[in-house]
């Protein structure tokens, strides 16, 4: 921050058009997490310079940190791309912009982009494994185009989340208390009208969460954005619809609890109301564990975090990923068992063999040779899951594959009872290491530590990369050339124009032109372009410089900022070769 300073206070001509010292200071400022000004030194850089495609990525990142500026930030990053369309940084950008509202192709394609590129660019790597994965950031519930502060959104979030806990524990408790009473000593409609008087806390509930709820416009798209709390107050409108109908369709007769006579069958829908009523916690908790697990492509992820496998964000990402893949097994191996018992054919279970076949090939796929051994060095209980994830499944095959039926006492039964118990430890084992990340404060073995990488990596970031100059003898050319070419491509091919002259050059090259309205809708139509000049003393050498035309109105010029220099010398007696300028 302290350097960037410096750079801008020492430049006596800052104002005439260089960028690099503001866009320095506003990467200083973003990383000290002094958004608003990281924001005023990038627009400062985009003022100075309107043709420099790091000003605009600077801009856009900046930008992309501020409430309700998504658009705006979404704007520049396109004309950065616009700009500059080899460069990786731009595209990168545009990836991040799409994978934070959960546009997972855009964000995917934009990453394919960079990489055409920039093979190993860290950034495009990660976040394009994130979005195989179908990541969703934290703040899920939140359009990052939406005109107001996230904050206001997660209180809206927090509101409804209350809501539906509340409700839910509350109906669940009043039932069990009403079947128990009406159940066990028979009074069933004095039970059945303090159950419908517990309606009137659930109301209370809803008015008093409802008033924390200042957004309404925005809940529907909330709602759809994030399933998970879409889910959660479904749900508990079907409690409440549910604890409805069970109260009203409450048995009449008694049904003893410790002694008497023993108690008759209950409707089935009956009891599958209660039961949606008392278990829709955990129903849901089972639902989103195995949702969450299916959801995405892990090994394309797995292939690029581990094509960056140096990287933290990748390193934490592949441990985060192996857990879902052991979430899958786990679901798989589960399944399995299941068939087994309904169908009471223990060859079901050799599909249980197809796990460690498919780990293997996850393995290879993935590329993971080179840091699997570093990431379970790092996360013991991973390796723990992975190994009672094979003993499962080698015991679920053998079982099938002894001959006779697998029942209890035998050795098919044996090996069935050490895979099942091999499945409930891997549960015990997730179940610790979520307590133990809970505890400790660490990402856990859940897809909500997944996260994207930033740009304070080891690598520069392309937004702070120096402007390009122009050497001395080119400077002179340009300032005292009457005969000034400007080409550029339109649909029909490459055209070239005669600009009047140079009205000045900046001090970081930019080129102030002084054009006709043919020149300014050819920067219109693309802004790419080039101006040729030659030598006006002794025609010594020409001077190619490509880059961004931007027009100023009110100067009544075309702005060009250089992005590549040439010199060449014209040929003599000795051919003459182009050298940088």
């Amino acid at each position: 921050m302290e350097a960037a300073r410096q750079a801008v206070e020492r430049d006596p001509q800052a104002g005439s058009g260089t960028d690099w010292g503001y866009r320095l200071a506003s990467l200083a400022f973003e990383r000290l997490g002094r958004d608003a000004e990281a924001v005023a030194a990038a627009e400062e850089a985009v003022r100075l310079a309107p043709g420099s495609w790091t000003a605009r990525l600077r801009l856009g990142a900046a930008l992309r940190r501020i409430p309700g500026r998504w658009r705006e930030s979404w704007a520049q990053a396109t004309r950065a791309v616009r700009y500059a369309p080899e460069e990786p940084d731009p595209h990168v950008l545009i990836g991040d912009l799409a994978l934070l509202r959960g546009e997972h192709r855009r964000a995917e394609a934009a990453y394919r982009n960079a990489l055409r590129h920039l093979d190993d660019h860290p950034g495009a790597r990660v976040n394009l494994g994130l979005a195989f994965l179908r990541w969703k950031r934290p703040r899920g519930h939140h359009d990052p185009a939406w005109p107001v502060d996230p904050r206001e959104t997660g209180r809206a979030r927090r509101a409804l989340e209350v809501w539906s806990r509340q409700v839910r524990v509350l109906l669940a408790v009043s039932l069990t208390a009403v079947v128990a009473v009406a159940l066990g000593t028979g009074v069933a409609n004095e039970a059945r009208i303090g159950g419908g008087a517990m309606l009137a806390a659930v109301l209370v509930i809803t008015l008093r969460q409802a008033h924390r709820v200042r957004l309404w416009p925005y809940v529907p798209g909330m709602l759809s954005r994030d399933p998970w709390l879409g889910v959660s107050v479904s749900i508990t409108l079907l409690a409440v619809a549910a604890y409805v109908a069970a109260i009203t369709t409450l048995p009449r007769a008694a049904f003893p609890l410790f002694f008497g006579p023993a108690p008759e069958p209950v409707d089935g829908v009956w009891a599958a109301l209660a039961a949606l009523v008392v278990f829709n916690g955990a129903l849901v908790i089972v639902l989103r564990v195995l949702v969450e697990a299916w959801r995405g492509r892990p090994v394309r992820a797995m292939a690029e975090f581990t094509a960056v496998h140096e990287d933290r964000t990748a390193r934490r990402d592949i441990d985060v990923t192996l857990w879902l893949m052991a979430g899958r097994a786990w679901s798989a191996l589960a399944l399995v068992v299941g068939m087994t018992v309904v169908l009471d054919e223990p060859g079901w279970a050799f599909a249980a063999l197809a796990v460690p076949l498919a780990f293997g090939w996850a393995r290879a796929r993935g590329g993971l040779a080179p840091c699997l051994h570093q990431v379970l060095a790092a996360d013991r209980w991973l390796k723990a899951a992975l190994a009672l994830l094979t003993t499962a499944s080698l015991a679920l095959g053998a079982a099938a594959a002894v001959p006779g039926p697998g029942l209890p006492g035998t050795v098919g039964g044996w090996f069935r009872l050490i895979g099942i118990g091999m499945l409930a430890a891997l549960v015990a084992v997730f179940a610790a290491r979520s307590a133990w990340a809970w505890w400790r404060g660490v990402p856990g073995p859940w897809r909500a530590s997944l996260i994207m990488s930033e740009s304070g990596d080891r690598r520069l970031p392309g937004d702070v990369r120096p402007p390009v100059g122009l050497s001395g003898e080119v400077r002179r050319a340009f300032t005292h050339a009457r005969e000034v070419v400007l080409a550029y491509a339109d649909s029909t091919g490459p055209r070239a124009l005669a600009v009047g002259s140079v009205s000045s050059v900046g001090p970081d090259g930019e080129l102030r032109l002084i054009a006709g309205d043919d020149a300014w809708e050819a920067a219109e139509r693309d802004p790419r372009v080039a101006v040729f000049v030659a030598d006006p003393l002794d025609r010594r050498f020409w001077a190619e410089v490509r880059g961004i035309a931007v027009g100023d109105t009110e100067a009544a010029v075309l702005r060009v900022t250089p992005e590549h220099v040439v010199v060449g010398e014209y040929p003599g007696r000795h051919q003459g070769r182009p050298r940088p300028g």
